[in-house]
């Protein structure tokens, strides 16, 4: 292993929603934590749900987010409590015990090289439907208007 690859302990988490930097949960979940954090694509639906928070679906949209990097994997007890999330409760494409199922997925930069996989929190559509989520068509959610970076 060369000094500039990362370590096969170190946790890599796409968010697109509260935990990307400067939004809600930002702060109390990642803050201190995150070695690297990039802006990154993944492919799926986005949805704003009337909660305040989005959810992303399969899908084959581009949706914008940042790749985290954590020093290992401890932190995902604390992301599958806030994204409702046990390991042991029933799941399968249009069905869920979870609020959100955790995934591992691809991400790619913004000139569409792959960063590998890493982990994302993923709703059913049903659950979209459900909820009367609004599809973010632009790929991109925020709590703060006009808070989209370039990407």
């Amino acid at each position: 292993m060369t000094e500039n690859s990362p370590s096969p302990d170190q946790c890599h988490v796409f968010v697109y929603g509260t935990l990307k930097p400067n939004e809600a949960n930002y702060d109390k979940y990642c803050a201190g934590q995150v070695i690297t954090q990039q802006q990154a694509i993944a492919y799926g639906e986005l949805f704003a749900l009337p909660m305040g928070y989005p959810a992303m679906t399969i899908g084959n949209k581009q949706v914008y987010g940042y790749l985290l990097t954590f020093p290992d994997d401890i932190i995902l007890e604390a992301m599958d409590d806030l994204e409702d999330y046990q390991s042991d409760r029933a799941t399968s494409e249009n069905l869920s015990e979870n609020l959100y199922d955790r995934q591992k997925i691809e991400t790619f930069d913004l000139a569409g090289s792959s960063l590998g996989l890493a982990w994302a929190y993923l709703m059913t559509k049903e659950q979209v439907i459900k909820f009367a989520g609004i599809a973010q068509t632009d790929g991109w959610w925020s709590n703060f208007s006009g808070d989209r970076p370039k990407f």
